[in-house]
């Protein structure tokens, strides 16, 4: 525990921070888990509008330096992919 005055601020901020940070992060996996169903599902209509959430989502998670860009980046890219080989598909 920190003896300090501002230790215990920012241990505070610290606290708050990462628990809009988990938020946020639970959020873009929630995300991704609806989209990895709807591409399963071969559901390609519902598949591009969760992915369009999801890449909104993504990169509102790097401004916000939640998620490092390189990530979300890699991310969208592979999502991108699979809905296009969806829709390659039909």
């Amino acid at each position: 525990m920190p003896i300090k005055k501002s230790a215990m601020k920012a241990l505070r901020q610290t606290k708050k921070r990462t628990a809009r940070n988990a938020k946020v992060k639970e959020g873009v996996e929630f995300l991704r888990r609806s989209v990895r169903k709807a591409i399963e599902a071969t559901d390609t209509k519902k598949a591009q509008e969760v992915a369009k959430e999801l890449i909104k989502a993504l990169d509102k998670a790097a401004q916000n330096k939640v998620l490092k860009q390189n990530t979300v980046s890699r991310l969208k890219s592979r999502l991108v992919l699979k809905i296009n080989a969806l829709t390659a598909k039909k």
